[in-house]
């Protein structure tokens, strides 16, 4: 990282059944890994360094939400030890499932359809973020320019059900009586994923399209703790997949004709027919 203006940190064990299965690893790569990483960027004076985390750091119930909130953790520690004077600005970005990446049903849903098996759905009435490359391209970009020492950003970003992107794509490509099996719950899904807290939210700056979560500098000095509080966080409430904006199927169809990875699957499967 020597002579390193700026550190992008994307690395990290992020598949939820391999993490449920091999907590360890997930503790070896997203944590440990993420620490070193942290550590080397103040030692070679970074300028700015950026940690990508999930909303499965948010209340999490998997292994693999628990590291990445514990990689949060060690970067908000480092950026507190550092303070706002530090060479090195240590912020995270926060953000839902990035459309048609790997790991993303999208692709997996798209194979299906084009090969003619049924769409395995989880549960339908699941909701998630969706949020294009380009999006979250933007967001670290976004805590590049503007991160003060401890920043988390998140992108404001729209959702659906799993049933309305499963129909929008079956609308997509002229499908609309493609089968569907529900196949019952993965290992330690949600029904909805969360991208702020509440209490979060209470210490945040809505800055448009984004939210900036301030870090908390408060120090090992317990005595305030018992002494004080915050009375505004009952005035929020958690920002997650089933009370953000909610994309119709049309909506749907409209972002993922949008992803130049959807519009080569359909000329590719439109040239095929």
């Amino acid at each position: 990282m020597h002579g390193v203006q700026c550190v992008f940190h994307a690395a990290a064990l992020k598949q939820v059944p391999s993490c449920e299965f091999f907590p360890h690893e997930a503790v070896r790569t997203n944590v440990i890994g993420s620490e070193n990483v942290i550590r080397a960027a103040i030692r070679a004076d970074v300028q700015s360094l950026v940690c990508l985390s999930t909303d499965k750091a948010v209340f999490p119930v998997n292994a693999m939400g628990m590291s990445k909130a514990m990689m949060e953790k060690h970067a908000q520690a480092a950026a507190r030890d550092l303070g706002p004077d530090g060479k090195t600005i240590i912020s995270c970005v926060r953000y839902g499932n990035v459309m048609y990446s790997r790991g993303s049903a999208i692709p997996l849903f798209i194979r299906q359809l084009k090969s003619g098996k049924p769409i395995t759905v989880t549960e339908p009435t699941m909701t998630r973020f969706l949020m294009p490359l380009r999006d979250s391209v933007a967001l670290v970009n976004y805590a590049f320019e503007h991160a003060r020492q401890g920043d988390l950003f998140i992108k404001k970003a729209p959702a659906s059900t799993i049933a309305d992107l499963v129909q929008a794509l079956k609308e997509l490509f002229d499908l609309p009586d493609h089968p569907v099996e529900n196949i019952g719950w993965r290992h330690a899904e949600k029904l909805y994923e969360t991208l702020a807290s509440a209490q979060e939210l209470a210490s945040s700056e809505d800055m448009g399209d984004y939210y900036r979560i301030m870090l908390d500098t408060r120090d090992l000095n317990y005595k305030p703790f018992f002494s004080e509080g915050d009375t505004q966080t009952k005035t929020f409430e958690d920002y997650h997949s089933h009370n953000t904006e909610q994309l119709s199927v049309q909506g749907v169809k409209d972002l993922l004709f949008s992803l130049p990875e959807v519009q080569a699957e359909l000329a590719a499967w439109k040239a095929g027919k």
